[in-house]
C-alpha cells in the first residue's frame, strides 16, 4: 500500500491572480509549477500547517484562510491528500524563501501553465468561481 501525504496548500490571491512557485528539478514532480504549501507534520492542524509551510515557503504571514477544495491523487509512487485553502488576507510581500522561481498569474491563464496533474482539480475550481 502506498504512503498517503498529506498537504496544505495555500492558493494566494490578489485581485485575479494567483502566487505560484517551480518546484525544484530534483523534488518530486519537479520543475512544474505550485501552489506554495506542504506536509502537514505529526503535531499540526492543516491550518497550522498551512501557516508554518507559507511562512517558511514564501515568507508571508497567514492572515485570513478559507478551505477551498480536498483533493486525493495516485501519482503511483505516491499518494497525496490535498487540503486546498484560498488565502486572500496575508502580511508580507510573498517571495521564494528557498531560491526558486516565483510569480503572479492571472487566473484565466492557469490552464497554460504547467502544474502537476493533482493541481489541475484546483486550477478547475478557481476558474469556475472566477468566471465573467
Amino acid at each position: 500500500m502506498t504512503k498517503v501525504v498529506e498537504v496544505a496548500v495555500g492558493v494566494i490571491l490578489r485581485d485575479e491572480e494567483v502566487f505560484l512557485t517551480r518546484r525544484a528539478s530534483d523534488a518530486h514532480q519537479g520543475g512544474k509549477w505550485e501552489f506554495p504549501g506542504g506536509k502537514r507534520e505529526a503535531h499540526e492542524s492543516m491550518t497550522e500547517a498551512l501557516s508554518r509551510e507559507l511562512q517558511e515557503e514564501v515568507g508571508i504571514e497567514v492572515l485570513s484562510a478559507s478551505p477551498l477544495i480536498q483533493i486525493n491523487h495516485d501519482y503511483g509512487d505516491k499518494t497525496v491528500l490535498l487540503d486546498v485553502y484560498t488565502v486572500s488576507e496575508f502580511a508580507n510581500e510573498p517571495e521564494s524563501k528557498e531560491d526558486l522561481e516565483y510569480r503572479w498569474v492571472a487566473i484565466n491563464h492557469l490552464p497554460e501553465v504547467d502544474f502537476p496533474a493533482a493541481n489541475g482539480v484546483i486550477v478547475d475550481k478557481l476558474l469556475s468561481q472566477f468566471d465573467s
